[in-house]
């Protein structure tokens, strides 16, 4: 039998030109001086594959520009690719969810893939069915607004989570929230313990089958916590069907004669846009009017902004969606709910001269 060629120095490699044709798994067990499988090994993350082969492979893999083809290795059994699908590109929290799968998929063989909803639910549609012909072998989904009976059937199609969706009855798929409720409590207590008493939330307006939605969850722990401080008579809630809710909800509440003391805000954007319209209007914020937000975005941090916030901590959020779903890939059926804590974070949009 003859033997097999030695693996060739970094020097004397030269690497696949277009007009070669491109590298495949054996060039690449080739260049390494390895078998076929073995490059296989490597590519899939396989269990007990030493630190030394994986160096040799992916030395080569680098050197030739190895990509492996994504149908094939399709039809095989996985394509190594999870698509997730965003509600809304623009917000900077899910920029941070981002983060925390990405960091999690970076040690292994899996990459995802987006797809951006803008919160339509044909557009949702679209892109889970595109997803699921090419044979994705996971899906994440960020906040959807298709309705529960779409979700349930995606998900016995195929391995998926959920993130911004409280549906702990769930049982095709998994959820990873932060306690949204218990968040929106904390704001609320912070703000009565303040002194303030005309609080109102501002929030999206949803369908009755979005009951599931952060955003729900967010508008229950507001009014629990303000009936716990007695507050019942200046609950009010105002609702916008969508971005931006300067027009639709918060220069008509500073307008008023009676304007709100403090703005609880669904979303850091919401908020940063409460203190822009304050400031155009000639409302002192915080001294005459409080904001806080939800998310702990980045921007919160910046001076002209210091928006107070609850964190509820996106890259966690991000990374467990991301660990939970290859547990799924790999044949756990049994559902998950995971519950992050939320944290408040006080800053100079809420926190007055007197209390300083």
């Amino acid at each position: 039998m003859a033997e097999r060629p030695a693996a060739r120095s970094r020097a004397d490699a030269q690497p696949i030109c277009p007009g070669r044709g491109r590298a495949t798994i054996r060039t690449v067990a080739d260049d390494a001086g390895v078998s076929v499988s073995a490059v296989s090994k490597v590519l899939r993350g396989a269990y007990g594959v030493s630190d030394g082969l994986k160096a040799r492979v992916n030395a080569s893999i680098e050197r030739l520009n190895y990509r492996p083809n994504a149908s094939a290795r399709g039809m095989r059994g996985r394509s190594y690719t999870l698509g997730v699908v965003l509600s809304d590109i623009r917000s900077p929290f899910f920029s941070e969810i981002m983060t925390g799968i990405g960091t999690v998929l970076g040690e292994t063989p899996y990459q995802p893939l987006l797809g951006v909803s803008n919160s339509a639910v044909g557009t949702e549609r679209t892109l889970v069915e595109a997803m699921v012909d090419r044979q994705m072998d996971g899906l994440i989904f960020l906040a959807p607004r298709m309705p529960l009976a779409l979700l349930d059937e995606t998900a016995r199609r195929i391995p998926t989570v959920v993130i911004g969706h409280h549906r702990r009855e769930a049982d095709h798929y998994d959820t990873v929230n932060n306690d949204d409720a218990l968040g929106a409590q904390m704001v609320v207590d912070r703000l009565a313990e303040a002194g303030l008493r005309r609080i109102s939330h501002l929030t999206l307006a949803l369908s009755p089958e979005e009951r599931f939605a952060v955003t729900a969850h967010r508008e229950i722990g507001y009014r629990c916590a303000m009936e716990r401080h007695g507050l019942d008579r200046w609950i009010e809630v105002r609702r916008a069907e969508n971005s931006p809710f300067a027009g639709q909800v918060i220069r008509p509440l500073l307008e008023r004669a009676s304007r709100p003391e403090a703005l609880f805000c669904w979303t850091d954007a919401c908020a940063l846009e409460a203190i822009s319209v304050a400031a155009q209007m000639g409302v002192a914020v915080p001294d005459e009017l409080s904001v806080v937000g939800y998310d702990n975005s980045p921007l919160c941090n910046l001076a002209q902004n210091a928006l107070s916030s609850v964190d509820q901590s996106g890259r966690e959020l991000g990374a467990q969606a991301a660990r939970q779903l290859l547990e799924r890939i790999q044949g756990r059926s049994e559902p998950l709910h995971h519950l992050t804590l939320p944290r408040f974070v006080e800053r100079g949009s809420s926190l007055r001269s007197t209390d300083r």
